[in-house]
């Protein structure tokens, strides 16, 4: 027979959701600081040819 499961408390999801969006946040960083440093060295190698 089908039991209803119990119910997450707010506090367990939060802090699941938490932990989903700290590890996203990283990546994000990550791709943000690769992309400021290859825009960076695109911007010196234009200026190093004029």
């Amino acid at each position: 027979m089908a039991v209803p499961k119990k119910r997450t408390s707010k506090t367990k999801k939060n802090i699941r959701k938490n932990a989903w969006k700290r590890k996203i946040l990283n990546k994000v960083n990550k791709a943000f600081t690769l992309a400021k440093m290859i825009y960076k060295e695109e911007e010196k190698q234009k200026s190093d040819l004029d």
